[in-house]
C-alpha cells in the first residue's frame, strides 16, 4: 500500500508536466513528419529518447542530411544536462538495483529533475516512477496526435505550432536572466555567436552552429561569469 501511495502522489506531482509536454512535443510530430520522417518514426524517437531540445535539434540534422558525428557530439552537447541532473538526483533518492537506476535516469527531464530534487521527502522508486510515467505518457501521446494530425490543422496552426519549443525555452531563460546579469551576459553571447554563424559562416551546419555556440558561450561564462559555489 505505501509503494501504491508513492507512486500515485508521483503521478499527482508529475500531471502538470505531461500537461506542458503535450503542445511541445505535438510539435515535435508535426515538424518531424514535415521533414520527411514516417509518424511511426517520429514516435519512436519520441518514446525512445524523451529529450525535447535534442530530438528537435536532430531532426534538423537529419532534415540537412548532417552527419553521424555532428549528430552524436550535438546530442551530447545538448544532453550533458541529464548527467549532472542524475548525479545531484542521486543524493536523494533511496537505494536502488541497477535496473531501477536505468529507468529513473532514462525518465529525468528538465522539468522531473525540478520536482524530484524539491521535494520535501526522501524519493522513492515508486514515486519517481508515477513522477516519470505521465509526462512519458504526455510526451507520447503528443507526438502521436502531431504526427498524425498533421496534414489536419490549417497551415496558419501548423505554422503557429512549430514555435511552440522556442516559446517554451524562451519563457524559461527570460526570468532567469532578468534576474541574474551572468545568465543575461552568456545568453547574449550566445546569440551573437549564433548570429555570425547563420550570416557570415552559411557553411556550418545547424547541429555544428549549436555546438559551437554552446561550447564558447559555456566556457566564456564559466571563466569571467562565474557563479559562487554553494555549501
Amino acid at each position: 500500500m505505501t509503494k501504491l501511495k508513492d507512486f500515485t502522489k508521483g503521478c499527482r506531482y508529475g500531471l502538470p508536466i505531461a500537461l506542458g509536454y503535450l503542445p511541445v512535443s505535438f510539435s515535435f510530430g508535426m515538424i518531424a513528419v514535415a521533414n520527411g520522417i514516417s509518424p511511426i518514426a517520429a514516435i519512436i524517437i519520441s518514446m525512445t529518447n524523451l529529450t525535447s531540445a535534442g530530438q528537435f535539434a536532430g531532426i534538423n540534422i537529419i532534415a540537412a542530411a548532417g552527419g553521424t558525428i555532428e549528430m552524436a557530439v550535438t546530442q551530447l552537447v545538448i544532453n550533458l544536462r541529464y548527467m549532472l541532473m542524475s548525479l545531484s538526483l542521486s543524493q536523494k533518492i533511496e537505494k536502488m538495483s541497477i535496473i531501477k537506476r536505468l529507468v529513473t535516469a532514462f525518465g529525468i527531464t528538465d522539468e522531473v529533475f525540478a520536482v524530484a530534487s524539491t521535494v520535501p521527502f526522501k524519493v522513492t522508486f515508486p514515486f519517481i516512477s508515477g513522477l516519470i510515467a505521465i509526462p512519458y505518457i504526455g510526451w507520447s501521446l503528443g507526438t502521436i496526435l502531431g504526427a498524425y494530425i498533421n496534414n489536419l490543422l490549417p497551415k496558419s496552426l501548423a505554422d503557429a505550432m512549430g514555435i511552440t519549443l522556442y516559446a517554451m525555452f524562451i519563457a524559461i531563460i527570460i526570468p532567469t536572466a532578468r534576474q541574474d546579469k551572468k545568465v543575461l551576459y552568456v545568453l547574449l553571447i550566445a546569440v551573437a555567436i549564433s548570429c555570425i554563424i547563420y550570416f557570415l559562416l552559411p557553411v556550418i551546419s545547424s547541429g555544428w552552429a549549436v555546438i559551437i555556440a554552446t561550447v564558447i558561450s559555456s566556457a566564456v561564462g564559466a571563466t569571467f561569469f562565474p557563479h559562487k559555489e554553494e555549501n
